[in-house]
């Protein structure tokens, strides 16, 4: 009789641990989609375009006016009367200023990404606080990112439950792929 009772007790859990992997839905979305979506977007690239042509490509121009300057100083006055020290010093200037403008690019796109993402920071925080909520309101166990996925099990498409929890519409002719 006990063998029977601990047989019984052994299949309820195992039927118990079955049900609830069962009840665990998979679904996956497209972060980055939802993202897009979001109205905050439109004023965000806004002052991205307004920072980099008000303060990135004033200080390309102001970088290149500096070393002008000094460039003149050195080539095109009268250096002779000039200390060694000052002299040296104007050239160590004129060397880091070169650098600074032939690598602007490079520094200007790195400070803009840093910008970018101060910027996109609450927008993903609001994304990623939906997808939780809706994961927990629709009984999702699993969410996979869709970018990241080259195979996967069948799932839901949350995007449009995000969107409608963030209160933003879908496109209709958006591509449902996963």
């Amino acid at each position: 009789m006990k063998k029977i009772i601990g047989v019984f007790t052994v299949a309820l859990f195992l039927a118990a641990a079955n049900n609830a992997s069962a009840q665990n839905k998979f679904g996956h979305i497209n972060a980055e989609e939802v993202v897009s979506l979001m109205p905050e977007i439109a004023k965000i690239d806004t002052v991205l375009r307004k920072f980099q042509a008000d303060s990135l490509n004033s200080t390309l121009t102001s970088l290149v006016q500096e070393y002008t300057y000094k460039d003149s100083l050195l080539n095109k006055t009268d250096t002779s009367k000039m200390p060694a020290s000052i002299k040296a010093q104007y050239r160590q200037d004129l060397e880091n200023l070169a650098y600074q403008v032939q690598n602007w690019q490079g520094i200007s796109q790195q400070i803009m990404q840093q910008k970018q993402a101060q910027l996109y920071q609450p927008i993903y925080v609001k994304v990623k606080n939906a997808i939780n909520a809706v994961a927990k309101e629709k009984g999702y166990g699993y969410i996979f990112a869709t970018e990241a996925l080259i195979v996967a099990p069948p799932s839901d498409d949350i995007l449009p439950l995000v969107a409608a929890k963030l209160g933003v519409k879908v496109p209709a002719n958006r591509n449902t792929q996963k």
